[in-house]
Parts: structure tokens; sequence; C-alpha cells
């Protein structure tokens, strides 16, 4: 019996209204102290990253931890098709923060 693989398929920005293909997820490393994994926030094109990237952060604000829960701030990771997320390779020029107003 031949082992079939299943079809690749394009992995679409989440930004609303966006056609294009996701280049980059945005997410926070998170752990409950047993269990570590990348919480996903966005998938982005390069087109909206800074602007999802933005949101990432308002969204990582607003998360309420139990006591053993611990979140990192959101990073940038370059979505490379067949990779898992501790393969992914971090873009840290990519999460520049704004600037806020003084």
């Amino acid at each position: 019996m031949a082992i079939r693989t299943m079809p690749s398929y394009p992995v679409k920005c989440t930004s609303q209204d966006c056609p294009h293909e996701a280049a980059f997820k945005i997410a926070s490393r998170w752990s409950d102290g047993v269990t570590h994994e990348l919480k996903t926030y966005f998938l982005a094109c390069e087109a909206c990253g800074s602007e999802l990237f933005a949101k990432a952060l308002e969204k990582k604000a607003a998360c309420r931890l139990t006591a053993n829960e611990s979140l990192g701030d959101p990073e940038v990771f370059e979505l490379t098709r067949g990779h898992r997320d501790r393969q992914l390779v971090r873009r840290q020029e990519l999460e520049a923060r704004p600037h806020s107003a003084s």
C-alpha cells in the first residue's frame, strides 16, 4: 500500500481581507511549567507584518495567566513549510516596537 502525502496548501495572512500568503508567524513563547510552545497570535504577509505585530503586543498585554504560566513578548518567525515551531528562524529585526510619545 502506497503512503499518500497530504497536498500542500497556501497559508494566508490572517489580516482581514488580505489576499497574500503568510511569510511570518507572530507568536510568544508560552509555558505552563511542563509544556513549552509558541502561542500564535497571527500569520502575516510582509505588508501586514508591522500592523499585526503591534496588535500582538496589545493581545499579549491583555492576557491573564495562571500561577504556573509564563508568556514571553511577541516575536516574529519566518514561516517555513514543513518546519516545526522550534525550527523556525526568528526575525528580530522585524520586531521594531512603536516608539511611545513622551
